[in-house]
């Protein structure tokens, strides 16, 4: 076998096999799984998705010509740094998901402002009224915190809802499909324009923990809030205790602050669906029909361009995702 320069820390699968030739066909590459760590000393880039899964007991400070890291998921939130070496770069996969979380973040905003789960309820009951009430978006104002690429695929969505948009991103910059945009540290006044609030900041250090007891109550009392960004970012304790005494306040989430994928299960404390002013999914957003082939192809997308020489995009600066978010 010829020394691999890329080494895939995913499980092998036959839409990696046919995709990485395709997108580098000049590259050689090997799976980590039922690999040695000694046959890869020419590995200069690496392909990952869980660290703990796929690389669990390897010390990859020892691959002497590795330089950059590529995540298959958009945050790097929970990667392992301290196990790489100090110079590598990593990017995450930036943009990938973006159609399929606002989806998700549009199917969360209306069964929550439509009340839709209770509804169902009465519907199973043969309850034809009253009516459940509703939260339109046509006419409101919608702040997007967190406008990268979903915030603005999010906003491209509402847009056919006649919905008017504000944003929040680091430094305030207009952005197209935004009306105005707030930087990172004006959340409590951005947050309190909006009728509908939706989270898609990554989790870092500047972010986390930062929705807590004074940015929700600074939230209009009948907002919605829904998040699909990182559960982490907002306070547990804090937003079940605010939904519980705010009766008109509803929110719609679909990231979970103990998720143990080793046991498929969500874990909280906090009985959050007993409250009939929550909705919730299990970290779905990501699964459908294509989205695989995508997502992996926007990866490779990145990795060509390491290999290229031209550089990839989305290196982040790792200082700010070296961090423990337990405790939030």
């Amino acid at each position: 076998m010829t020394a691999p320069r890329l080494l895939v820390a995913l499980r092998p699968d036959e839409t990696i096999d046919r995709a990485v030739p395709r997108r580098l066909p000049a590259v050689e590459w090997a799976y980590a799984a039922g690999g040695r760590p000694a046959d890869w000393g020419s590995v200069e880039a690496m392909l990952i998705g869980s660290v703990e899964r796929e690389l669990a007991g390897v010390d990859l400070r020892s691959l002497p010509r590795l330089q950059f890291v590529q995540r298959v998921y958009t945050g790097l939130d929970g990667v392992p740094f301290d196990q790489f070496p100090p110079h590598v770069r990593f990017a995450g996969n930036v943009g990938a998901f973006a159609p399929f979380v606002a989806e998700q973040a549009m199917a969360l905003a209306l069964a929550a402002a439509r009340q839709i789960p209770s509804s169902q309820a009465q519907v199973a009951a043969g309850q034809l009224r009253p009516p459940p009430v509703h939260r339109l978006l046509r006419g409101r104002t919608a702040v997007i915190l967190g406008y990268g690429e979903i915030g603005a695929a999010i906003a491209a969505r509402l847009a056919g809802f006649e919905t008017r948009v504000l944003g929040l991103n680091r430094s305030g910059r207009p952005a197209p499909g935004c009306a105005r945009m707030f930087s990172a540290d004006q959340l409590v006044d951005a947050v309190k324009e909006g009728d509908f609030v939706f989270e898609v900041r990554p989790l870092t250090r500047l972010t986390l923990g930062t929705i807590d007891e004074t940015v929700l109550a600074s939230m209009k009392p009948d907002a919605v809030f829904v998040n699909v960004g990182r559960a982490a970012t907002v306070r547990e304790e804090a937003l079940y205790r605010h939904l519980a005494s705010h009766p008109e306040f509803r929110a719609a989430i679909d990231v979970w602050w103990h998720e143990d994928y080793a046991r498929g299960r969500i874990e909280s404390p906090f009985r959050f669906t007993d409250l009939p002013n929550f909705v919730g999914t299990p970290h779905a957003a990501g699964f459908g029909d294509g989205i695989v082939d995508h997502v992996l192809d926007r990866a490779l997308e990145n990795l060509a361009r390491y290999f290229s020489g031209e550089g990839p995009s989305h290196v982040v600066d790792r200082s700010e995702y070296e961090f423990r978010p337990a405790g939030t």
